[in-house]
């Protein structure tokens, strides 16, 4: 992969249209980043706004070219992006890439700062610390994690740890070798969480920000039962509860979570599916609402979000409903901080779909908003800086 991508650093403004990127955002709009696989017609990173108030998106915008920039991640403080170069080759080496970019803050443009190594393939995953001193990142052929130091202008630094997983489970098509799919922190920030497909487990890494390494934890993992490769991985707003979907057996597993000693308990495996539906699907997200109150999952094949009811006492699941994406493979959708909106991204169909949230009972209603994006795969919103 050539680090040293063309940029579009596109000028939003009211002279290109008036449903475009306005330089000046109001109160009732949101910026939304959508990630997606360069392949077909997209070229890179998209942005658009979305109307709080109507669940309207404004028309996408290309924002800077990237080569198979498929998930993205937000600093926590500074106007920075940060997305995966989802590729099997970094300039002539096996391996994917990490690229930052500056956000300008009065359009919400992108420029490219560098590209760093993730030393490994296919890096499918990230997040930047809580600090904002390092992006942690997940690569998937690869089979292992990735700490890359953000530098003072924002930049990446070559990688400070790389941790390789061993090992194998029960599918002799999917799980011959690890393929870590996400990396997650939980709210004190010291451990870190790697879901992998390959193993079924979920591995918890201690995690120190100032030095930017990873080390086992002890125990060093939670398994997941056999054959159901665990994908994404998200924490409850409380801290005491976690939930995994497992993107083989098509279910989201429901986990206990002990702060102080970082352990997981896995209690609940829910399925994603109605009973009748035939073999062919799997999932791709899961997250919590932030009212803690709902649990969402994306289900590639039947085309649906799946969304249960959150015990909050024990952390139990219980089904609510299944409601269609209007569109073809759901990978990431995104919530806003609202917890109003959730907008699904169609990777097929080249759409997002915008739902509206009912916060009584977690079920999504179809706002008829729709926008098309090429082949889109993550949803991150950002407010203004």
């Amino acid at each position: 992969m050539n680090c040293r991508l063309l940029l579009s650093t596109v000028v939003f403004s009211l002279l290109v249209s008036p449903a475009g990127v306005s330089a000046q955002e109001s109160d009732q709009s949101m910026r939304v980043y959508f990630g997606t696989y360069t392949q077909r017609e997209s070229r890179g990173i998209y942005l658009s706004t979305l109307d709080v108030a109507t669940g309207a998106l404004s028309p996408a915008q290309l924002v800077a070219e990237s080569e198979q920039p498929s998930f993205v991640a937000l600093h926590p403080t500074r106007p920075l992006l940060y997305a995966v170069n989802e590729t099997q080759e970094f300039n002539g080496q096996p391996g994917g890439g990490v690229s930052a970019f500056t956000i300008d803050p009065a359009d919400g443009a992108l420029t490219e700062l560098n590209c760093e190594a993730t030393h490994g393939g296919a890096p499918c995953h990230l997040v930047v610390d809580h600090a904002g001193r390092n992006v942690l990142v997940a690569n998937y052929s690869g089979g292992n994690v990735a700490v890359l130091p953000i530098r003072e202008d924002g930049s990446l630094a070559p990688a400070s740890c790389v941790i390789q997983h061993t090992g194998s489970s029960v599918n002799p098509q999917r799980q011959q070798e690890p393929h870590a799919h996400s990396i997650n922190l939980d709210a004190s920030g010291e451990f870190a969480f790697v879901c992998d497909l390959g193993l079924d487990q979920v591995l918890v890494y201690r995690y120190d920000a100032k030095q930017g390494t990873l080390s086992p934890h002890e125990p060093p993992s939670t398994s997941t039962p056999p054959g159901s490769g665990p994908r994404h991985f998200a924490f409850h707003p409380s801290g005491r509860f976690a939930y995994a979907n497992l993107e083989i057996t098509s279910a989201v597993q429901a986990f206990r979570y002990h702060p102080p000693i970082a352990v997981l308990y896995g209690f609940q495996t829910i399925s994603t599916l109605p009973e009748d539906y035939p073999a062919g699907n799997s999932t791709a997200e899961t997250q919590v609402h932030p009212s803690g109150r709902f649990v969402y999952c994306s289900n590639r094949g039947h085309d649906s979000i799946a969304v249960y009811r959150v015990n909050e006492d024990s952390g139990e699941l219980t089904f609510v409903e299944h409601a269609p994406t209007h569109g073809q493979m759901p990978r990431n959708f995104g919530i806003d901080p609202s917890g109003t909106f959730l907008i699904a991204a169609n990777q097929e169909t080249d759409n997002v779909f915008v739902f509206r949230i009912d916060t009584e009972s977690g079920r999504l209603s179809p706002t008829g908003h729709s926008l098309r994006v090429p082949m889109p795969v993550c949803v991150k919103f950002a407010a203004p800086h």
